[in-house]
C-alpha cells in the first residue's frame, strides 16, 4: 500500500477532515469530506471561488487533519491539476457531487498533494510518520 493510499483510505473513513490555509497572518480552517486517489497521487476538492481557492492560489502551503480513532495531521503544498481527467474521476468517485460542482465538475478545483509529511497520532503518542 502507498503512503497516499494509506491517507486516502483514513479520510474515506472518517468522512470529514479539516483544512487549515493562511490568509496572511492569519490561519484559516474548514470542513471537508472530498477526497480522491487518482494516478497513485491524493487530491482535495474545493468549490471554486471560495476564500480557500483564493488562499491557497496566493500560498499553497496547507495542512490538514482528520480523526477516527487516531488522529491524522498531513502537512503539505496543494497544487492544482487542472486536467479535466482529474475532475472526472472524482465525478466518478463521488457522484452526489455533480449537482454542487456541475456535470463537468466546472465549479470544482482539484488540489494534488505535494511535499507532504503525514503523522499519525494516538491520543498525543506519535505512532507513524512518512513522507510522499
Amino acid at each position: 500500500m502507498t503512503n497516499e493510499k494509506k491517507v486516502f483510505d483514513f479520510l474515506e473513513n472518517a468522512k470529514s477532515f479539516y483544512l487549515a490555509t493562511v490568509e496572511g497572518d492569519q490561519p484559516r480552517v474548514r470542513v471537508y469530506g472530498a477526497q480522491l486517489l487518482f494516478e497513485d497521487k491524493l487530491y482535495l476538492m474545493s468549490f471554486a471561488r471560495t476564500a480557500a481557492t483564493d488562499q491557497l492560489a496566493a500560498n499553497p502551503k496547507a495542512e490538514f487533519c482528520a480523526f477516527k480513532g487516531q488522529t491524522l495531521r498531513v502537512e503539505c503544498q496543494l497544487v492544482e491539476d487542472k486536467r479535466q481527467e482529474v475532475k472526472d474521476a472524482m465525478l466518478a468517485h463521488m457522484p452526489v457531487l455533480k449537482a454542487l460542482i456541475g456535470e463537468q465538475g466546472e465549479n470544482a478545483v482539484m488540489w494534488e498533494v505535494k511535499n507532504a509529511t503525514a503523522r499519525f497520532y494516538k491520543m498525543s503518542e506519535l505512532v507513524e510518520e512518512f513522507k510522499f
